[in-house]
């Protein structure tokens, strides 16, 4: 019989309670009070979230702020990212059964499911699964560019030589959270005064979008290929759900007490 988990087809959200959220549903998980969940989820508005060990100074904090940009700091790790148009995913899970082979691998079964996913839609893509530096703290770290979509690491989704998936983890004493985005379409004038890019790369190096990839991607078939290509890759079962009033009232602590806070955003 097929394991059943939780399919959270999400709103579009404010930064700080969509990584709130993704933090209370980790923490039900690990408390055995919610099953293996992925979520797919917005943005309310563009907005900037940096990795859990990255330098605020990375990215132009003054520009966000006077151009009314938010800015939150995640739990997982890897560089930033500039949210807008995107499908944004989470999967909160134990680290047994399915991901009981570590990081590396649980890395590389993500990347499946979501390179699976593409291909549906008639996409070919390629998975990086050359291992990363030695030096590196997680996926993504260890690199100079702040800017996550500049290089791809373990299991992330390159089409047409371009990272079009950037995914990050964060793994407690039996469990995990990984976060992934897949932008549709790219800002890149706001892109480069986020990251102070002119002076760094040429446009012809910025990321692109799956729309701009491949004109007439659909966001809402693409998220329907997600959920089934997991449902395949797991031998699960997903059952369209909604976070439970306990996660909400969590999530909406979290947001208050850490993710809107000064502290947790500029503690590095």
């Amino acid at each position: 019989m097929a394991d059943i988990w939780r399919y959270i087809d999400d709103r579009h959200c404010p930064a700080a309670f969509n990584m709130a959220l993704d933090e209370a549903i980790s923490v039900a998980l690990k408390n055995n009070a919610s099953p293996p969940t992925l979520r797919l989820y917005g943005w309310d508005m563009p907005s900037v979230s940096i990795g859990y060990f990255q330098k605020i100074s990375d990215i132009n904090t003054g520009y966000c702020l006077s151009n009314n940009i938010p800015v939150v700091r995640r739990l997982t790790g890897g560089r930033a990212i500039l949210h807008g148009k995107e499908i944004t995913y989470s999967l909160s899970a134990k680290t047994s059964g399915h991901f009981a082979g570590g990081l590396l691998e649980s890395y590389k079964k993500i990347g499946t499911a979501l390179s699976l996913a593409l291909s549906q839609t008639g996409l070919s893509t390629e998975m990086k699964i050359s291992k990363m530096p030695a030096e590196s703290k997680s996926p993504g770290i260890g690199l100079k560019s702040p800017l996550c979509f500049q290089s791809a690491s373990y299991g992330e989704i390159t089409l047409r030589n371009k990272k079009i998936i950037g995914s990050a983890q964060k793994r407690w004493p039996g469990s995990f959270l990984q976060q992934g985005s897949i932008p549709l379409a790219t800002d890149r004038d706001t892109l480069m005064h986020v990251f102070r890019l002119r002076s760094l790369c040429g446009p012809g190096v910025l990321p692109a979008g799956l729309e701009e990839v491949v004109p007439g991607t659909n966001a809402e078939r693409l998220k329907e290929s997600i959920r089934r290509s997991f449902e395949e890759t797991f031998e699960v079962h997903l059952i369209p759900s909604s976070a439970t009033k306990e996660e909400v009232s969590l999530a909406m602590q979290l947001e208050a007490q850490k993710y809107l806070s000064h502290e947790w955003t500029f503690r590095r």
